[in-house]
């Protein structure tokens, strides 16, 4: 059972571009699955906080200034990130407004796995992402409000209530389950890696399904643009942490959370508000960074630490 989900989840990028294509040669299968998305997610969440418990939180308190210099990276660089190449490539409106929301989201679970494979700090990964996503229910809808501007109603509460329960219910009825011991949780947690791949595997299908006709036409210019504020966030993220004189395990673990956006929220807020066509840069994004993850983490580990 360890080998099968071992190899199955390890063939992620492959599963994705399969899945990526059949939705966009047939599109009729998976066009009308968009109720799914949330749902997906959230088991995700539950999923991450089976792997966690009480006593990982206090991980914060022992790195305070650098759980506070990665959520600064994380909610400064992303979104203004997003923002500037949205300006400098002309993306459509209700296209740019996906591009944003990407940059203003919290770090993905993905990363946590990443960084272990990359020989970074896993204990200060997982702080990380849970505290960038506490925040986020804040952050969020407040960053994508400063730079989308008045021009657009902006759903600032109803936002938050929405991540509060895609997010933070899961990931806390997770941690209590795990942290009770009621049942042996030990052959559910080896289950758990596949079982976020298979859902994000069918958010993203999902979304390409339901875009397959607006593909052509938008679709290159959004993937150069995922592209390039993927990559920059990872870069960023790495050289300031050198420049600032932290070592190469602690550069590798921040550039990896910074660069690795919680796509997949972005992509359910945008089609919650905004419609599917705003949500292609997420479904994008969570394929791309699923498959530059894994290759930056190839490379970083066969480098020697400092």
């Amino acid at each position: 059972m360890k080998h099968f989900v071992a190899t199955s989840t390890s063939l992620f990028p492959l599963w994705v571009i399969i899945f990526s294509v059949w939705a966009f040669l047939e599109p009729q299968y998976w066009s009308n699955l968009s109720f799914l998305i949330i749902p997906l997610l959230s088991l995700i969440m539950f999923s991450m906080g089976l792997t966690l418990k009480v006593e990982d939180f206090f991980r914060i308190f022992k790195n305070f200034k650098i759980i506070y210099l990665g959520i600064l990276l994380q909610f400064l660089l992303m979104p203004l990130l997003g923002f500037l190449l949205v300006k400098i490539f002309y993306i459509e409106q209700i296209l740019g407004l996906g591009v944003i929301l990407v940059g203003c989201a919290p770090g993905g679970t993905a990363s946590n796995v990443i960084c272990y494979l990359a020989k970074g700090d896993v204990a200060l990964s997982i702080s990380l992402t849970v505290c960038s996503t506490v925040l986020a229910v804040f952050f969020m809808p407040s960053l994508f409000w400063l730079y989308t501007g008045s021009s657009i109603e902006i759903p600032i509460y109803q936002m938050m209530i929405s991540i509060f329960k895609i997010v933070i219910i899961p990931v806390i009825l997770g941690i209590i389950l795990n942290s009770l011991g009621f049942i042996n949780m030990e052959k559910i947690k080896l289950c758990l890696p596949l079982i976020a791949v298979i859902a994000i595997v069918f958010i993203i299908t999902i979304i390409i399904g339901s875009n397959s006709n607006q593909i052509f036409k938008y679709g290159p210019k959004i993937f150069v643009v995922v592209v390039c504020h993927n990559l920059l966030g990872i870069f960023l993220g790495f050289y300031l942490c050198k420049k600032l004189n932290y070592t190469e395990k602690i550069a590798r673990t921040l550039a990896i959370e910074v660069g690795m956006q919680n796509s997949g929220l972005a992509t359910a807020l945008a089609i919650k508000y905004f419609g599917p066509l705003s949500a292609l840069a997420g479904a994008f994004f969570s394929i791309w960074h699923n498959i530059s993850g894994p290759i930056l983490a190839s490379i970083w580990k066969r480098k020697n630490l400092d």
